[in-house]
C-alpha cells in the first residue's frame, strides 16, 4: 500500500472512533429518523372516488403518469381534490406547479390552526406549547404575500421546498439541495444566509437576472438532514433516502415543466452527497454542480451518468470541509474529493468565498459561475 493510501486509510479509521466516542454521548438525541414514503392522507386520498375516477397511487405512480392525469381534468375538479386533500396534491410530483402552490397554501394554513389549538391545550406541556407556537409562527411566515410553496410535510422536522421565479414557463430551472442542519424551522434563516437553501436560491436567482432571464431556482428542504457532526453526518443513510426523494422532484419537474433544457442542480455539503446517490439522468438534470462538498459517495466523476457533468468548486481557504478526510471506511466517509483532478469534475473557481457558507454570496467567482451555469452557458 502507497504512502498516501496509508495515510487515508488512517485518516478514515481516525475519523471512526471520533465519531463512535462522540456516539457514546450524543447519538440518541441527534440521530434522525429520514421522512419516506408517501404524504400523509395519501390513504385517504387512494381511496377517494368521488369524481368517478381512480387517483393515483401517491406511493407508486410515476410523475409522467400524475401529469397526464391532471391534464384531463377540469380547473373545478382539480380544486375539488385539493380542497379535499391538500397535503398529497401539495407534493404529488408531476402535479402543475400552480396548484401544488394552492394546495400548499391550504395545507399550511390547516396546520397553522392545529398547532394554535395545540399551543392552548392544557393537557400539553408549557415545552409542547412553545413548540405549537414556534411551528404556527413559521407556518403563518410562509402564507404570507406571494410565496410559492411547492412542497410541504409536517412530519418530522418539516420539509419545504420555495419557488423563486416563474417556474411554470421558465426557460431555465436550477435546485439547490442543501446540506446538514436544514429543516421547516431553518431552511430560510436570517442568520448566515448563505448557508441556507432559500438564501442561496435568492442569490442565485438574482444572479441571473431575476425575471429578465425567466429562470427559476428552487431551494430545497425536501430530505431529512443530519444535524450537528453525528454518524449522520458520517453516513449515507440519510442520504440514500434523500435520493429518492430528489429523483423523484427532477422526474416531475421534467413531466410538469418545459425548460430549454432540464434543470441545473446543485448540491452543497452533505448535499452532494444526496446527489450523487441520485444518479440524475440526462432527463432528469442538465448538469450536477457541487460545493463544500465532503464527497458524493462514489470514487470518481465516472460512476455518474456520464451524460450529465460534474462541476466541482475550489475549497476556499476557509472551508473547514476540506480538514475532513475524503475516504469511505467501515461505512464512514464520502469518498474521493470532487476538486482532485483525478475525480473527472470540471473545476470551478471560488475568488471571493469565505467559509464553508460562502460559496452563493453576491460578488463571488463561484456565485457568478453558477449563474452562467444555470443559464445554460
Amino acid at each position: 500500500m502507497g504512502t498516501n493510501r496509508v495515510r487515508r486509510a488512517v485518516a478514515a479509521g481516525a475519523l471512526a472512533v471520533a465519531v463512535m466516542l462522540g456516539a457514546g454521548g450524543w447519538a440518541a438525541a441527534d440521530t434522525q429518523t429520514a421522512v419516506t414514503g408517501p404524504p400523509p392522507g395519501s390513504a385517504a386520498w387512494t381511496a377517494d372516488t368521488s369524481l368517478g375516477l381512480r387517483l393515483p397511487d401517491p406511493a407508486t405512480a410515476s410523475a409522467a403518469e400524475v401529469a397526464a392525469f391532471f391534464a384531463e381534468l377540469s380547473p373545478a375538479q382539480q380544486n375539488e381534490l385539493i380542497a379535499r386533500h391538500p397535503l398529497v396534491a401539495g407534493n404529488l410530483d408531476g402535479a402543475p406547479v400552480e396548484l401544488r402552490y394552492r394546495a400548499n397554501a391550504l395545507a399550511l394554513a390547516a396546520a397553522r390552526t392545529e398547532e394554535l389549538s395545540r399551543a392552548a391545550d392544557p393537557a400539553l406541556t408549557p415545552q409542547d406549547h412553545q413548540a405549537a407556537r414556534t411551528r404556527a409562527e413559521r407556518y403563518r411566515t410562509l402564507l404570507d404575500g406571494h410565496r410559492q410553496v411547492l412542497a410541504f410535510d409536517p412530519r418530522g422536522r418539516g420539509l419545504i421546498a420555495e419557488v423563486y421565479g416563474d417556474l411554470a414557463h421558465a426557460a431555465h430551472t436550477a435546485v439547490v439541495v442543501p446540506g446538514s442542519d436544514i429543516d421547516l424551522l431553518s431552511y430560510d434563516r436570517a442568520s448566515d444566509p448563505y448557508g441556507t437553501p432559500a438564501g442561496m436560491a435568492r442569490a442565485l436567482y438574482e444572479a441571473t437576472g431575476a425575471t429578465g432571464s425567466r429562470t427559476a431556482v428552487i431551494a430545497w428542504a425536501g430530505y431529512t438532514t443530519p444535524v450537528g457532526l453525528g454518524p449522520d453526518a458520517a453516513t449515507e443513510r440519510l442520504a440514500e433516502a434523500g435520493a429518492g426523494r430528489l429523483r423523484a422532484l427532477l422526474e416531475g419537474l421534467a413531466a410538469s415543466t418545459h425548460p430549454q433544457a432540464p434543470a441545473t442542480v446543485l448540491c452543497h455539503s452533505y448535499g452532494s452527497v444526496v446527489c450523487g446517490l441520485a444518479r440524475p439522468g440526462p432527463a432528469e438534470a442538465s448538469r450536477l454542480v457541487v460545493l463544500g462538498s465532503p464527497g458524493m459517495g462514489v470514487d470518481s466523476a465516472g460512476e455518474l451518468d456520464p451524460r450529465v457533468p460534474v462541476f466541482a468548486t475550489a475549497l476556499n481557504d476557509s472551508d473547514w470541509i476540506g480538514d475532513v478526510p475524503h475516504v469511505r471506511l467501515l461505512g464512514l466517509g464520502h469518498g474521493a474529493d470532487p476538486t482532485d483532478p483525478a475525480f473527472g469534475a470540471h473545476p470551478l473557481p471560488a475568488t471571493g468565498s469565505h467559509g464553508h457558507t460562502g460559496y452563493f454570496a453576491p460578488g463571488t467567482a463561484s456565485l457568478a459561475a453558477y449563474a452562467a451555469l444555470a443559464l445554460g452557458r
